[in-house]
């Protein structure tokens, strides 16, 4: 039988605490990449963007973060519907407006991370995942 670590059974076993840990994870991997967090969890009326980042060279950067146990049925970067992308855009236009930002490049990417039983998480960041 496979021993796991208590935490990681908890994370495998509780998909909303799997997301924020996911998300954390997230955070710390763009900002050894020298991403800055502009917002977390931003939500609207419209829909939710798990993080809002500025990269090195200004741009604003809106990222779905989708943390898997297994990819046996679906890749974690496909499971950004084109349902779910349109919110992210209608979110990303809102918070534009009401902050106000111009001239700035925009972009919308994906990171997969993957945890499974054993061995550390994969994580896969994909720039321009998706153009409004």
């Amino acid at each position: 039988m496979l021993w796991l670590s208590s935490t990681r059974q908890k994370l495998l076993n509780d998909p909303k605490r799997l997301g924020r840990w996911g998300e954390k994870r997230c955070l710390k991997f763009l900002k050894k990449k020298g991403y800055t967090l502009v917002a977390r969890n931003y939500r609207t009326r419209m829909g939710e963007i798990d993080l809002i980042m500025s990269d090195r060279n200004g741009a604003i950067v809106f990222v779905e973060v989708k943390t898997r146990t297994s990819e046996e049925r679906l890749r974690a970067e496909e499971a950004v519907t084109p349902k779910k992308r349109h919110k992210m855009n209608k979110t990303a236009k809102y918070f534009i407006k009401i902050y106000g930002i111009k001239d700035k490049p925009l972009r919308f990417d994906v990171v997969a991370i993957v945890l499974s039983k054993t061995g550390p998480a994969e994580i896969r960041h994909y720039k321009n995942a998706f153009r409004p």
